[in-house]
């Protein structure tokens, strides 16, 4: 991956000035200014284009087919109905991430609606400017590592990639939970550097998709979805050499709750037992995890997200934190480490200390982890010293 072509489509020459409250104050300019130093971050040569005209665009990737390595592309209103734009996409064969800057999936029901999205490898929505970074990152790790999908339920977001190392295993398992605080503008890209940088370590990893708030999940689909989710390693398992009896789970915010629940996978608030736990988690890596459901809601951690995920009312009582929380859920029964930031605005460090203090005293085996100044997103950044001191700890779990 060496050449890259960003391609916006009508309307997006107005950034900045139509409709600000949607689509932000960046300007086309700054915007592009900004996609070539993220580019150039991944030793990357970007092209930008733009246009208000269909049949421009479709030569623009016409002509691609010879040039460029990958394709990100925010095709506008063409998106929703451009069939000509799908097919263009197709007949480049180069690797196409869609991105858009709003949320579409919250928006006008027509704008729900992508006919581009099948002719793409991935889709990233309502991250504002930040997406077009997310994409380019997407191309790079695709490129850097092969990617077996596995389909582990009939939905669109019953997905998990599988990612292995050299050489002829078996190999340890990490499966890899992404945060977002449950909604569904989060998707598993934000783990793929972590995947990549762990097949060089030796790990096999499995980079789990799920419902999420907003497209069909919250509590309990969500947790479902997990459970399910680490049950179908069982498939994976008879097509590579990976080693059952090592399967570590690692989470980060959201995902470090999803991570930790994991490790138990109780039955849910309506009694129904749960028909998984067929691949046992020999440990738990929480990365800023969300441990303490309670405690982020009397927190309002992400403007309320544990009320939407749990969707509480004033009439519910506390059998879904009982369910759903993994403080609530102590003893889990198998070692845990929790890495967390001093520096964290999103999920405070005081919920992982006052979490590990009670595991502890519930005599689970736990390690928390302070990292003296860092935030909440360097956790995930395969390039940062603070991943690199998680993926010490990992280690010692497998």
């Amino acid at each position: 991956m060496q050449n890259v072509l960003v391609i916006n489509g009508p309307n997006l020459n107005l950034l900045g000035a139509r409709e600000p409250d949607v689509y932000g104050s960046t300007t086309l300019s700054e915007l592009e200014s900004l996609i070539s130093g993220w580019g150039a971050r991944r030793d990357l040569e970007i092209s930008c284009y733009q246009s208000n005209h269909e049949g421009e665009i479709i030569d623009r990737l016409h002509a691609a087919r010879s040039v460029h390595d990958g394709v990100i592309i925010n095709a506008g209103a063409l998106t929703h109905y451009s069939y000509a734009l799908h097919d263009a996409i197709a007949a480049t064969e180069l690797p196409t991430v869609e991105v858009h800057i709003s949320n579409v999936r919250h928006r006008e029901p027509w704008r729900r609606q992508s006919v581009i999205e099948p002719a793409c490898i991935y889709t990233i929505f309502g991250r504002g400017v930040d997406g077009y970074r997310h994409a380019i990152d997407h191309l790079v790790n695709r490129a850097a590592a092969e990617v077996h999908p596995y389909r582990y339920g009939p939905a669109e977001d019953h997905i998990a990639d599988l990612r292995l190392p050299p050489g002829q295993g078996p190999h340890p398992v990490a499966v890899l939970i992404h945060g977002g605080f449950w909604r569904d503008h989060w998707t598993r890209d934000s783990m793929e550097g972590l995947a990549v940088d762990l097949a060089l370590r030796g790990w096999a990893s499995w980079n789990l998709e799920y419902h999420r708030v907003g497209s069909g999940g919250g509590w309990p689909a969500t947790l479902e979805d997990v459970a399910r989710g680490i049950d179908h390693l069982e498939s994976a398992a008879g097509d590579h050499n990976l080693d059952l009896n090592r399967v570590v789970t690692v989470g980060h915010s959201a995902g470090g709750h999803l991570a930790l629940w994991s490790a138990v996978r109780p039955h849910l608030a309506d009694g129904t037992p749960n028909p998984v736990s067929r691949v046992p988690v020999r440990g738990v890596i929480a990365l800023a995890g969300v441990s303490d459901l309670a405690d982020g809601h009397g927190r309002g951690i992400g403007h309320n997200a544990v009320d939407e995920f749990l969707r509480r009312t004033p009439h519910d009582g506390p059998e879904r934190y009982a369910s759903a929380s993994p403080a609530e859920m102590l003893p889990l029964g198998v070692p845990q480490v929790l890495v967390h930031g001093t520096a964290d605005d999103a999920v405070p460090i005081e919920m992982s200390r006052t979490y590990a203090a009670r595991a502890e005293a519930a005599g689970d085996p736990v390690t928390l982890l302070e990292l003296d100044g860092v935030g909440h997103m360097e956790l995930v950044d395969p390039d940062d010293p603070a991943w690199h001191t998680a993926a010490a700890a990992l280690q010692g779990l497998g």
